[in-house]
């Protein structure tokens, strides 16, 4: 029985079985399941199972007329716009990214969409990360603003023209920029406005801009970059996370070698981190690179377990973290709470993110332990004991985002 011979209330009862992942991919196996995709109440019934929102609201908790997701990615340009943009910029876009604007014209963000964050937008289809009051978000930039933004900063500093600004977080403080030439996608240091310094965000031996003789097909670094970042989507190995009332895309990794985790008397450590390009000095030997990283501390179901007896709850009191950079202790550690806090874990709870950030001279890690009390620092229960925060990579990686 072929696909016409279903009926639309069979369809609708399919895809609503099916949940908003799989919907979402249904949509792109034609029109007919597409146009019923589309249907309010399937979203409504979506967003009810999974966000337990009885009416429509945006990220940030306020209402909207519909259920259906805010739609920030559009339509493929056309050959006229792409056309346009070369004439205007004077560039000639490679063919893969040239294919990529055919297919979706970057992200469209309007701030009134989602007015009042911090983030400007948190939809960024890259993602970013936060650390103290530093907050990124990545998106992709529509043609008419690579075109705006590109005449804006490149030529105020003074670029070749072979240089387009291509994605960006909401305020610029992390901007990418695409080779037109040589297909490398880079993205600006702290000492970009002053010295042009950028770093490469692709592996240069990946790119291809023309095929060989093996039957290659060609690949520039915006191709690579985004078929690289839905890699990692895929995977689970960057996920959505909740920043404050909303959802974004996080860029701190959740999956091993990237991330570390460790569980002891109950007490669970995940830690990560990520290469923070915009504050990052390629010419101070000692503080060359820039990392932010995020520690996660949960208790499992079973509650705190030491010498066979069970607390329902338990208190960060110290931490003691070692930082290496070549193997070699750069820095080490000891004090009270952390980002002054005292947190405290219970069963069930969501984690407890502490995030901060470091600089290093090259690629390095960072590991130690955080003493806890059962019960509360308050009240203890028992004897302080020490949690091992696995070691975990501080490094320049072969993608950044």
């Amino acid at each position: 029985m072929g696909l016409d011979s279903v009926g639309a209330l069979e369809i609708h009862e399919i895809l609503s079985k099916l949940g908003p992942t799989d919907t979402a991919a249904a949509c792109c196996l034609n029109k007919r399941l597409r146009d019923c995709a589309v249907d309010e109440s399937i979203w409504s019934k979506f967003c009810s199972d999974e966000l337990d929102l009885s009416s429509p609201q945006d990220p940030l908790g306020n209402p909207t007329p519909t259920f259906k997701a805010l739609a920030t990615l559009r339509k493929g340009a056309s050959e006229d716009e792409i056309r346009s943009l070369e004439k205007s910029l004077k560039v000639k876009l490679p063919l893969p990214t040239r294919l990529l604007y055919r297919f979706c014209n970057g992200q469209d963000l309007k701030r009134e969409k989602v007015s009042g964050h911090l983030l400007g937008s948190p939809l960024g289809l890259i993602g970013g990360y936060s650390f103290y009051n530093h907050l990124v978000n990545v998106y992709l930039l529509p043609l008419h603003l690579v075109i705006r933004e590109t005449k804006r900063i490149v030529h105020q500093l003074g670029f070749s023209r072979k240089y387009i600004l291509v994605a960006s977080s909401t305020y610029g403080q992390k901007i990418f920029f695409f080779n037109c030439d040589d297909g490398q996608l880079s993205v600006g240091t702290r000492n970009l406005a002053n010295d042009h310094e950028m770093i490469p965000c692709v592996p240069k031996e990946l790119i291809r801009l023309v095929p060989d003789f093996g039957g290659s097909q060609q690949q520039d670094a915006m191709l690579l970059w985004l078929e690289e970042h839905g890699h990692r989507l895929h995977g689970g190995v960057i996920r959505l996370r909740e920043e404050g009332e909303i959802r974004g895309i996080n860029l701190f990794p959740e999956k091993a070698p990237h991330c570390s985790i460790a569980i002891t008397n109950g007490v669970k450590v995940r830690a990560s981190a990520v290469l923070v390009p915009e504050f990052s000095n390629l010419q101070d030997e000692s503080e060359k690179f820039y990392f932010s990283y995020s520690m996660r501390m949960s208790l499992l179901p079973e509650g705190c377990c030491i010498y066979g007896m069970s607390f329902a709850s338990c208190q960060l009191y110290w931490r003691h973290l070692i930082f290496r950079a070549n193997d070699i202790v750069v820095d080490d550690i000891n004090g009270e709470a952390v980002i002054g806090k005292f947190p405290l874990l219970r069963p069930g709870e969501e984690e407890f993110v502490y995030e901060s950030c470091t600089p290093l001279s090259s690629s390095g890690s960072v590991e130690g332990c955080f003493t806890f009390v059962p019960g509360r620092l308050a009240d203890p229960k028992g004897d302080p004991f020490d949690v091992e925060l696995a070691r975990f990579p501080l490094q320049l990686p072969d993608y950044i985002f």
